[in-house]
């Protein structure tokens, strides 16, 4: 007669640990396949082509310029010509693009 129906209910059951952090678990897989992976494989491939950089290559910066790989200077530097007789140094990572690949020369003699 004074007691409310509220507390007359039981109470259920509390969610366990697993329950509560399903969501979280759920997100994560969620942005591992749609944004960490796509982003791996990126970099990945940029590695690749930066390492694979040689002379008389095609490339534009990151910064807008293109221009013509004159010369590796060393692991992290290349030497990029960028009208005739103008020449600047840049580094490796700040190349975004390689345009044209220049052919290896062959070594027959025909």
């Amino acid at each position: 007669m004074f007691i409310s129906e509220a507390y007359a209910q039981t109470a259920g059951s509390a969610p366990g640990m697993f329950e509560s952090l399903l969501p979280f678990i759920l997100i994560f897989i969620v942005f591992y396949f749609l944004l960490i992976r796509p982003q791996q494989k990126r970099a990945k491939e940029h590695k690749a082509m930066v390492e694979g950089l040689k002379r008389g290559d095609k490339v534009i910066t990151s910064g807008g310029i293109v221009g013509k790989v004159s010369k590796v200077v060393n692991d992290n530097e290349v030497e990029v010509e960028i009208a005739r007789d103008v020449k600047v140094k840049i580094i490796r990572s700040t190349i975004s693009q390689v345009m044209d690949k220049t052919e290896p020369a062959n070594d027959d003699k025909k």
